[in-house]
């Protein structure tokens, strides 16, 4: 007679853990996903703040209300943050036998956990603009007319994918750099821009661009946030290919 054999636990972390893993390794230095998106975005905030009542205080018969472009800075810097989160921690996870894949996913799952606080602080800061008619003397830094055309979620979901598209914009060009060089980096560079050239040509060649204004101006919030949703995925399946073969 054979006696059953149990099936002792190996401790052998799951792919979800590994993933879970990742997070945590991002994470260890707040600087790069925490602190300092939240120290631009209040510099920027506190600046333009600054500049609107300087603006209010010295124009008496102001009727226009004040923007700024200043609550960009924390969007755009997570292409930074794409660039710093491959550069810091890509070696140090594969010492730690965590697979390519679950880097990849654990790292975009904490850009994605990121942006969407980032533009949940938007959509309180918006709300809030609206409700004291812009810091009760109409200067306004998170709220955008055309942002917010359609609606709260809507504006919450622009906000998101601008995040994670700068974001993956830099992560995309540090895999280039890792997989094949400085030189290959700049050949991209050069290439997306000689493509851009050529698209403006070819436009101005059938005499597009008064359709492409048109196109431009009529274009709805939800309809801009589906593109840049739909470069944000292309740019992540690039760097998915990419990241396989790079060099630690």
């Amino acid at each position: 007679m054979t006696a059953a054999t149990p099936v002792h636990d190996t401790g052998t972390p799951t792919g979800s853990a590994r993933i879970a893993k990742v997070i945590r390794l991002q994470l260890i230095n707040p600087q790069t996903f925490v602190v300092l998106p939240l120290v631009i975005l209040g510099a920027s905030f506190a600046i333009s703040m600054m500049i609107f009542g300087v603006i209010a205080y010295s124009v008496d018969d102001m009727t226009d209300p004040l923007y700024g472009g200043g609550s960009q800075a924390p969007l755009w810097y997570f292409m930074v943050i794409g660039v710093q989160a491959l550069s810091f921690t890509f070696p140090f996870s594969q010492a730690l036998s965590i697979t390519r894949r679950e880097y990849f996913l654990g790292t975009f799952a904490t850009a994605g956990l990121t942006s969407l606080t980032l533009a949940i602080t938007f959509l309180i800061g918006g709300v809030i603009e609206q409700a004291t008619d812009g810091w009760w003397f109409d200067g306004y830094f998170f709220y955008v007319p055309w942002i917010w055309d359609q609606g709260a979620v809507v504006a919450a979901l622009l906000y998101l994918v601008i995040a994670m598209f700068a974001f993956t914009v830099g992560f995309w060009a540090t895999t280039i750099y890792k997989r094949w060089g400085t030189s290959s980096l700049v050949a991209v560079g050069v290439g997306l821009a000689v493509v851009l050239i050529v698209v403006a040509f070819v436009i101005s060649w059938q005499g597009g661009w008064p359709s492409f204004g048109r196109w431009f101006a009529d274009l709805q919030p939800v309809v801009a946030a589906l593109l840049i949703l739909a470069v944000d995925a292309v740019l992540a399946g690039l760097s998915y290919l990419t990241i396989r073969k790079a060099i630690p």
